[in-house]
């Protein structure tokens, strides 16, 4: 399936924002290529009744009410040790946050059901641009310091990323790239100062 043609242009800002010609252009594009092919894999996934629901289900838990979850979860393993643990959470998502719209506003990636109509949204967005999943992201950076308090949740955290993950991808909201970069952002700042904050409470 070759998307490379008008909608490698659509996926960032203008024509001009892609490399032109050699190689570099060419690796670029077939990058480009493969994310999106990427996003119809997935959302061929949720083509079933069952699996459209669980995806839609999923996205609008990482919308906050899957805090709501996570937290007295949290408390029932820790017990009262897991305010702080909360309170940081709390700190790398509001940081997090910050950076954010930052970043959106720099790269102002089209969504895949924007960029190709054969993409169907499942269900409405929170904002116009795709790079990064602010869902993924601020889920790694809220189990950042949940995963260190309590590795014993440390499985359970890889399911919930990765169940995020793949609703993201196939509600045609992101590309996997967004949300690969969404993790990592989410991880490389709340880790290290997750660390940092519960060698004062641990």
């Amino acid at each position: 399936m070759a998307f490379t043609t008008d909608i490698a242009a659509r996926l960032t800002r203008d024509a001009s924002s892609l490399p032109q010609s050699g190689l570099e252009a060419d690796r670029f594009r077939r990058f480009l290529d493969a994310d999106l092919a990427a996003v119809h894999l997935f959302s061929r996934s949720a083509r079933p009744r069952a699996t459209r629901l669980l995806a839609i289900a999923i996205s609008k838990l990482g919308n906050g009410w899957i805090y709501l979850l996570l937290f007295p979860a949290l408390f029932l393993g820790l017990g009262w040790r897991g305010w702080p643990v909360v309170l940081i959470a709390a700190a790398n998502a509001a940081l997090l946050h910050v950076l954010y719209p930052i970043i959106k506003r720099r790269f102002l990636r089209k969504r895949p059901f924007h960029v190709d109509a054969r993409l169907p949204s499942l269900l409405k967005t929170l904002d116009e641009h795709s790079f990064p999943s602010g869902h993924a992201m601020t889920l790694t950076g809220v189990l950042a310091p949940m995963v260190l308090a309590w590795p014993a949740m440390t499985v359970s955290a890889a399911v919930l990323v990765l169940s995020m993950a793949w609703s993201r991808i196939a509600t045609a909201h992101h590309y996997p790239s967004d949300v690969v970069a969404g993790i990592a952002l989410g991880a490389a700042v709340s880790w290290p100062l997750s660390r940092y904050a519960l060698t004062f409470f641990f």
